[in-house]
């Protein structure tokens, strides 16, 4: 994010040491229009593409599971308990009565 404003900072000050003002090129009416209809491309996109998915993923997947876990894990490691992740380690370690012994012995 900061590499992309450095990089308009940039961009602004070499077009202005060429002599460009930006206000007028920003104000003029062809820019303005080609302004509208990108806006109204990227509109269409949004709402005909990508709102569903993508609202899909963040609320049921990224709220829904990995957040939630996150925050549940942070409240164990607060109190001082294993993760979930600990707990399933210390199980799958723990299975059976013998120790490992690898097959053919």
């Amino acid at each position: 994010m900061i590499k992309w404003i450095i990089i308009a900072l940039i961009a602004i000050i070499v077009l202005s040491f060429f002599g460009y003002d930006l206000k007028v090129i920003i104000d003029s009416p062809m820019t303005q229009k080609n302004l509208n209809y990108t806006k109204s491309g990227v509109e269409y996109v949004w709402e005909g593409f990508l709102q569903g998915p993508l609202t899909y993923l963040y609320k049921n997947i990224f709220i829904g599971i990995l957040w939630n876990a996150f925050i549940h894990n942070l409240g164990r490691i607060d109190a001082g308990a294993p993760t979930e992740l600990e707990n399933a380690a210390q199980r799958f370690l723990k299975i059976g009565d013998q120790p490992y012994q690898p097959i053919g012995q």
